[in-house]
């Protein structure tokens, strides 16, 4: 071998080394969950963005115009529905909606890959207004009516969950079987 080959050698071995040294290394431990409430929200927050965006990825791309009928939304404008009642409710904890969101991004935004990340970026922006909450018993105005955050929290979820089944009617229909049902 010659210096030049023993110092590739060498360099390649020093870069390689940290990855093999990782894999020896415990698995770091999972972040404490929070307590309460709030834990069970984030628990349940977690599981129902899973489930959308794993069926948002699952559904082929020429599957998000379809409908079940003429009067009802879409495939891709359910998720973009989805993403707007994310903004929106984060509304009603103090949160505004991003700058530049589109009035009409239920019907602006078709293409999968835009869905998938409107509806990335809508569930990040309602998590950050989630965590920001201080007082869950904080009195607000939801739809005229007197509630509170931990209200709007719940209703948040119930959001999500509705629009699942929706759209796990609207998968199945179209021959995709839920990714975590399989």
């Amino acid at each position: 071998m010659n210096k030049k080959s023993v110092a590739l050698a060498l360099a390649l071995f020093a870069l390689a080394f940290p990855l093999f040294a990782r894999q020896n290394q415990p698995a770091p431990a999972p972040a404490k969950p929070l307590p309460g409430f709030r834990g069970e929200f984030f628990a349940n927050l977690d599981e129902v963005q899973d489930k959308i965006m794993e069926l948002a990825e699952a559904t082929p791309a020429d599957k998000y115009t379809w409908r079940p009928s003429k009067d009802v939304r879409s495939i891709s404008e359910v998720y973009m529905h989805i993403a707007g009642g994310n903004y929106f409710l984060a509304t009603f904890l103090g949160v505004p909606a991003p700058k530049g969101m589109k009035e009409d991004m239920e019907t602006a935004v078709t293409a999968k890959a835009d869905v998938i990340a409107e509806l990335k970026k809508s569930f990040e922006h309602l998590r950050n207004a989630a965590m920001n909450v201080k007082d869950l018993e904080r009195g607000v105005k939801m739809f005229g009516k007197p509630s509170s955050d931990r209200g709007v929290l719940v209703t948040m979820l119930s959001h999500l969950h509705e629009h699942l089944g929706q759209s796990i009617a609207y998968a199945r229909m179209n021959g995709v079987v839920p990714p975590w049902s399989r």
